[in-house]
């Protein structure tokens, strides 16, 4: 039976992608800090989405990406695919906390926002090849 609730969620995480990939123009790189944080938080949501539609797994209590990634893989290792991408968040936000912005790609943003999209396409497939969207 379809999750109105997920398809909701995978909607309106899908709109808010697009007007973060609006605002990079050929020419504008966004600062990377807000940007990343709203790729994580996203992210985080889908996956809460996910655990919350199609599992009986409780999401961790903190904002930890890679806490809830490890709930969400455990029994399911196919969702190791998705790993490396949730790493990938978590280090532009480490570098940037860090003070190591020079660590980061050269469009850190871009990076993320494409590492978001990937993710979000990810999910929404996977939640189509269950039915439940």
């Amino acid at each position: 039976m379809p999750q109105p609730d997920l398809a909701v969620l995978l909607a309106d995480v899908d709109a808010e992608i697009r007007m973060l990939e609006s605002g990079l123009g050929d020419s504008v790189e966004p600062p990377p800090g807000p940007v990343v944080d709203a790729a994580q938080a996203l992210t985080r949501r889908m996956i809460a989405g996910y655990l919350s539609a199609a599992t009986d797994k409780m999401a961790p209590a903190s904002d930890d990406l890679l806490a809830l990634w490890k709930v969400l893989v455990k029994g399911d290792p196919a969702w190791n695919t998705i790993r490396d991408n949730c790493r990938e968040l978590v280090y532009y936000r480490n570098c940037l906390d860090a003070g190591r912005a020079d660590a980061l790609p050269r469009k850190p943003a871009r990076m993320a926002v494409r590492t978001l999209r990937h993710l979000h396409l990810f999910i929404k497939s996977r939640c189509e090849r269950e039915g439940r969207l």
